[in-house]
C-alpha cells in the first residue's frame, strides 16, 4: 500500500485516485500542446483528451497559463543539469554539451520546445517561466564551469561570464532546436574546441 511522506501514514484511495487525476491531465495537457501548439490548446480540450471533466483542471490550476507553467517548471525540476566538475575546462564543457544535448533531444522538447520560444513573446507568464524555470539553472551550471576554470587559472579573471555563458548555451540549442543540424559526438567534439578557443582568445 502507498505510504505519505510524512511516514507511515497510508495514502488514502482518495489521494491515489486525484493523482491519477492529475497524471491523466498532465499527460493530455503535453500531448496537446505538442499536437495544437501552446496558443491553440484550450482547458476544453484537454480535458477532453484526459477524460476528465473541466472541473478538474480548474481545481488544480486557475487558468491554461498557470497550468503549462507549472507542468514545464515539474519537468524542468525533474531534469536539472548537474555541474560538470571534471578538473578541466574541456572536459567540463564536452560532459555539460552532451548533457544538454541528451535534455534538447527528448521528444517534449523537439515537439513543444521552439513553439513555446515563440509564444513566450507574447504571453509573459510563459516567458517568465522559460526565462526562470528553463534558462536560468541551465545558465547557473554553465556559468559554474567558467567560475572553476577561472579559480584554476584556465581562464583569464576577466573573463565575461555572461557572455561566455551565451557561448555554451546557445550555439548548441539554436542547431538542435532551430536548424535541426546533426548534432553527434563529432559535432559536440568540434563545437567543444571552438568554444574552449573563444573563451581562452576571450
Amino acid at each position: 500500500m502507498a505510504t505519505s511522506e510524512e511516514g507511515a501514514r497510508p495514502v488514502t484511495g482518495g489521494a491515489v485516485l486525484r493523482q491519477q487525476v492529475t497524471d491523466a491531465i498532465t499527460e493530455a495537457a503535453l500531448a496537446e500542446v505538442a499536437e495544437a501548439g501552446y496558443a491553440r490548446t484550450s482547458m476544453d480540450a484537454v480535458a477532453r483528451r484526459a477524460g476528465v471533466g473541466k472541473a478538474a483542471l480548474y481545481r488544480r490550476w486557475s487558468s491554461k497559463q498557470a497550468m503549462v507553467a507549472e507542468l514545464i517548471r515539474e519537468k524542468v525540476a525533474a531534469a536539472l543539469p548537474p555541474v560538470p566538475d571534471t578538473g578541466a575546462l574541456r572536459t567540463d564543457v564536452r560532459e555539460l554539451f552532451a548533457t544538454f544535448r541528451g535534455q534538447l533531444a527528448h521528444p517534449l522538447v523537439t515537439r513543444i520546445g521552439a513553439g513555446l520560444l515563440a509564444e513566450a513573446a507574447h504571453d509573459a507568464a510563459l516567458d517568465e517561466v522559460l526565462q526562470n524555470g528553463v534558462a536560468a539553472p541551465r545558465r547557473a551550471a554553465a556559468r559554474a564551469i567558467l567560475q572553476n576554470a577561472v579559480d584554476r587559472g584556465e581562464l583569464p579573471g576577466g573573463l565575461d561570464l555572461e557572455l561566455g555563458t551565451d557561448l555554451l548555451i546557445a550555439p548548441l540549442a539554436f542547431r538542435m532546436l532551430v536548424t535541426k543540424g546533426p548534432s553527434g559526438d563529432e559535432y559536440l567534439d568540434a563545437l567543444t574546441s571552438a568554444v574552449e578557443a573563444a573563451l581562452k582568445a576571450a
